[in-house]
């Protein structure tokens, strides 16, 4: 499990300065990435069209990443484009060497940063394939330099693999948790490290399905994505063969299935040779496939569906989204502000979040059932500030909904803020009734709910009068009909 520890998070003026030498596709999504998780970024790439590219990886970022969790996100850093390595490096705790994959143009890089840098700063490679020994052989201080590759899109793939000298891993990884990713740390190095190495496996086979005449882009993309693909994203590879071991787990599953491994099933020794006519074959083949979207347009799809799914599994914090809960405790104390004035009638913050994209209905805005749903995280905010929380259930006490009735007044997009303010209208023995108001960042009023609760004796399921010590606190929220605007904690 992956631990977000809150108090990793820097001060304001102690914050971890970033920078980033490569500004394609990867140094892009690790800008929008440090930018999004509050930190500053100073981007150097002598490509004049940099800072258009980078500020469209940044839009993607923005419209998805803040989606993932149930509280904003930091407030975002700011970005500098510099025109020489030094200028981009000289104040960074934090270097990520994003160039192509030539070593011998990486080698000049890391001398000309090492020039500038602070000897204590991370030179962090998100190479695919180089060992550390190898980035490492013409440095002056080589234990500086490491491998931290991570997978496209950056701003919402959570993997980074670390390979390199021990203390600097360790160094490095606290960080990387703070920016909400999980850290995996490679032992031992080796050429492509853990993830591209399975990668390069299907890659290899892929190509001689084609090559062969088996099967097209489509078909073999179609096997993952309709099949073991799905399976993967939850539980890996292992831990699904775990289970098709049946009662008797794993040690049964490979005595089944292993003596196939010794039939000529695989080519993955092999690879076919990249002619020009096999090239040419696969291109059209994607084309044909989805030759008819923009590359845009398949960005947004598929940072709609990680989105989706990564949230699907937060509710059973399982795989990546065991990792997005604890980000969420973390953004929880700085989103939203602890209650500490609860009255009768009086309006205190609840809800404070971005509307993900997973969200939309057809009409491309938020779907009615997502109102009950925030409006219902609202109630548990309130219920849980008077004592009805897990220790009370587990007592075998709890509130349940006996009706709700909300209005729909404006329309409510992705990635927009949203706020709820809720306030207690009647707390008088079983019954609790609960209004909230749903905001957008101009302030305009977008929806409101009224919501009337019974408490309930969980083991006779019929309703009963509160017991301590929500008795206590409900009778003490009653008291005052009125309150001053210092009291109101919106």
């Amino acid at each position: 499990m992956t631990v977000f520890n809150p108090s990793l998070k820097a001060a304001p003026d102690k914050k971890i300065q970033f920078a980033v030498v490569g500004g394609g596709v990867i140094g892009g999504g690790w800008v929008a990435r440090f930018l999004l998780m509050g930190f500053d970024v100073k981007v150097f790439d002598p490509d004049p069209a940099t800072e258009r590219k980078i500020n469209q990886v940044i839009e993607n970022a923005r419209r998805s990443l803040p989606g993932l969790f149930e509280y904003l996100l930091p407030d975002e850093g700011s970005l500098i484009f510099c025109s020489t390595i030094g200028e981009a490096v000289s104040e960074a705790q934090w270097i990520c060497e994003a160039i192509p994959e030539r070593l011998n143009l990486k080698h000049k890089v890391f001398t000309e940063i090492q020039e500038h840098c602070s000897k204590d700063a991370i030179i962090a490679s998100s190479t695919s394939g180089f060992k550390p020994s190898e980035l490492q052989a013409v440095s002056s201080n080589p234990e500086q330099i490491i491998v931290a590759h991570p997978f496209n899109p950056v701003y919402l793939i959570p993997l980074v693999e670390l390979v390199g000298h021990l203390k600097t891993t360790e160094k490095a990884t606290p960080i990387l948790t703070q920016l909400g990713m999980h850290p995996l740390t490679v032992r031992k190095e080796i050429d492509a490290h853990i993830a591209d190495r399975l990668l390069e496996a299907v890659w290899r086979e892929g190509l001689w399905l084609i090559n062969d005449g088996i099967a097209t882009t489509k078909e073999i993309d179609d096997a993952i994505r309709y099949g073991f693909g799905l399976r993967w994203a939850q539980m890996g590879m292992f831990e699904n063969y775990r289970i098709a071991g049946g009662e008797e787990g794993m040690a049964h599953f490979i005595q089944q299935f292993g003596p196939a491994l010794k039939w000529p099933w695989t080519k993955l020794m092999d690879v076919p040779e990249l002619s020009e006519e096999l090239i040419n074959k696969i291109a059209l083949q994607s084309d044909q496939q989805s030759g008819h979207y923009s590359i845009t347009e398949l960005e947004h799809i598929r940072d709609d569906n990680l989105v989706a799914m990564m949230r699907a599994l937060k509710t059973k914090d399982w795989g990546a989204g065991n990792l997005l809960n604890a980000v969420d405790t973390s953004l929880e104390t700085t989103s939203v502000k602890p209650i500490e004035i609860l009255t009768q009638r009086s309006s205190v913050l609840t809800v404070n979040r971005v509307v993900p994209t997973s969200w939309l209905d057809v009409n491309g805005h938020m779907n009615d059932s997502h109102y009950a749903e925030v409006f219902s995280k609202a109630s548990d905010i309130i219920l849980q500030r008077i004592g009805s929380d897990a220790d009370y259930i587990a007592r075998g006490f709890s509130y349940f909904t006996a009706d709700m009735q909300i209005s729909y007044l404006n329309e409510c997009h992705a990635g927009e803020k949203i706020s709820v303010f809720t306030s207690i209208h009647l707390a008088e023995g079983k019954k609790l009734d609960l209004r909230h108001e749903m905001k957008n960042a101009q302030g305009t009023v977008c929806a409101t709910c009224t919501q009337f609760l019974l408490h309930v004796d969980l083991n006779s399921r019929k309703s009963c009068p509160p017991i301590e010590p929500v008795a206590s606190i409900l009778m003490a929220l009653i008291v005052p009909e009125t309150f001053s605007k210092a009291e109101n904690n919106e």
